[in-house]
């Protein structure tokens, strides 16, 4: 491929988030959430309705996101937070590996956390954490940034949670916040672009993962707001009846009260719509170095946030509003291939990102590839399969068109839900006769799916599962540890 092709071939933008629920935009409906940048960008290109993350927790969703590759194969659906990546071509490899330059700012979640995972610089910020030897990294960027900013030690100084739902100002200058920070490296990256070269700048936020600390002027956006209190499913309602895993995460957060839910949700809220606003930086960059038009703009979350659903807050569990995530696409100015204001109903995948975007930008697919390009519209599934954990918490999913079917393996529990006519998955319909062909076959088609230590669910080919255990808070399994210690749900401190 000689110059003048590698020019006139389009650069790519992939926007992520962390804990954004597929539903928690305008232009999904949502009356309360102000997000005028997205639902713009939704306007230029397509939405996709029905993507979700098959493991829905930080590291294993980025995992598929940058491999397209399922669970099964990159080999972590319980968090593995020392794993690297499996020796497959990443998707900056395969963009660098046909001619682009290839650029990440902000949150990439890998090990080594050094690791650049096929792009030529990374520049990071990994939120305080620091993983342990062979591989630890002292500081990161973002760090590092705020200590040559006079302002040494003091990134967690708000004295907010990494996991928790409570709110607070953001306490440094705006400029010094991990959003627009993260935005600044982007926008660096593009002013620097190699003119002789096509781009994939990958822009990974942390929000509006916790701690919620937004700048005040985001917050005073939500002053007056009363947020809609959640949705909870008669069968969420008493403690007692629920899986082992949903007693476990309905004890991780003491959000019991309406006031103290609707701060947390206006606090969300408010870190969502800086992100929005700060996007809107990186669009007036391309468009000032006159980018725009031939740039590729995609934006999801590795996951969602049930923010109260069901008694439920964060991820980790296959209800809607933790494993539906949001995807937009805008194309090129030149390109029609998903029109205009668009929304597209397909069953997708965190892994039909890579495909889709190599194959919109005229590249080659490698053939570890499992996902599929949703550039072509005869690519179809007719089911999403999600797992996630291998201890008292393994759940497992299958989601078709219409149902979904969600087996907590420890007692054996099953639930299933009419997402047609049950959109909040209120009604368990699992004790329906009714429903009784539509269970046995969703329940043929899971467990065609276990693998490994999950075969030992299936007896004389029916669904048996594990024993049940009674709940107790503490302790916990060695692999359910976020209470363990009293750390208050990974509290940073003065650093």
């Amino acid at each position: 491929m000689n110059n003048t092709e590698m020019c006139s071939k389009p650069n790519v933008l992939l926007i992520t988030v962390d804990h954004w629920p597929g539903n928690l935009l305008g232009c999904e409906g949502h009356e309360e959430v102000k997000t005028p940048t997205l639902d713009a960008l939704a306007r230029c290109g397509v939405r996709f309705s029905r993507a979700y993350s098959p493991t829905p927790v930080c590291i294993p969703a980025r995992r598929e996101l940058m491999t397209g590759l399922s669970a099964r194969t990159h080999g972590d659906r319980s968090f593995q937070e020392q794993l690297e990546m499996p020796l497959v071509t990443s998707m900056p490899q395969a963009f660098r590996d046909q001619g682009y330059q290839a650029f990440a700012a902000g949150k990439l979640h890998v090990y080594p956390q050094r690791s650049r995972i096929g792009f030529d610089d990374v520049i990071l910020n990994e939120e305080g954490r620091k993983v342990n030897f062979p591989y630890e990294m002292r500081e990161d960027d973002y760090t590092r940034f705020i200590n040559r900013a006079g302002h040494a030690g003091m990134d967690y100084a708000h004295g907010m949670s990494n996991n928790n739902y409570l709110v607070r100002p953001w306490h440094l200058p705006e400029e010094l916040h991990p959003t627009f920070w993260t935005v600044a490296q982007t926008c660096e990256q593009i002013l620097r672009l190699d003119p002789g070269r096509p781009a994939f700048w990958y822009c990974g936020f942390s929000a509006p993962h916790p701690p919620l600390v937004p700048p005040q002027v985001f917050l005073d956006m939500y002053r007056d707001a009363e947020p809609e209190l959640p949705a909870i499913g008669e069968w969420a309602r008493q403690f007692e009846d629920l899986p082992y895993a949903l007693k476990y995460y309905s004890s991780l957060y003491d959000l019991r009260t309406d006031k103290s839910i609707r701060d947390a949700l206006r606090g969300f809220y408010a870190s969502c719509t800086q992100i929005d606003h700060a996007i809107r930086l990186i669009i007036g960059t391309l468009r000032e170095e006159k980018l725009l038009d031939n740039t590729i703009i995609a934006f999801v979350s590795d996951h969602g946030d049930m923010l109260g659903r069901h008694g439920l807050w964060a991820k980790n569990v296959f209800y809607e509003p933790s494993c539906r995530v949001p995807l937009l696409i805008v194309p090129t100015l030149e390109d029609t291939t998903f029109g205009f204001n668009a929304t597209d109903d397909r069953l997708v995948e965190l892994r039909d990102i890579m495909p889709t975007l190599l194959e919109m930008c005229g590249l080659d697919i490698p053939d570890s590839v499992e996902g599929f390009s949703l550039a072509n519209r005869q690519n179809r599934r007719d089911e999403v399969y999600g797992e996630l954990w291998e201890d008292n918490r393994a759940t497992r999913m299958i989601r078709t068109e219409r149902y979904k079917l969600v087996y907590y393996a420890l007692g054996n529990r099953i639930q299933l839900f009419d997402l047609q006519e049950d959109p909040l998955e209120l009604n368990d319909l699992a004790n329906d006769s009714s429903y009784k062909e539509v269970i046995r076959d969703l329940t043929d088609r899971l467990m065609s799916r276990l693998y490994g230590h999950d075969l030992q669910w299936v007896v004389e080919g029916a669904l048996t599962g594990q024993p049940d255990q009674p709940f107790d808070l503490l302790p916990v399994h060695p692999n359910c540890g976020v209470l363990k210690n009293r750390d208050l749900l990974i509290q940073r401190g003065l650093r």
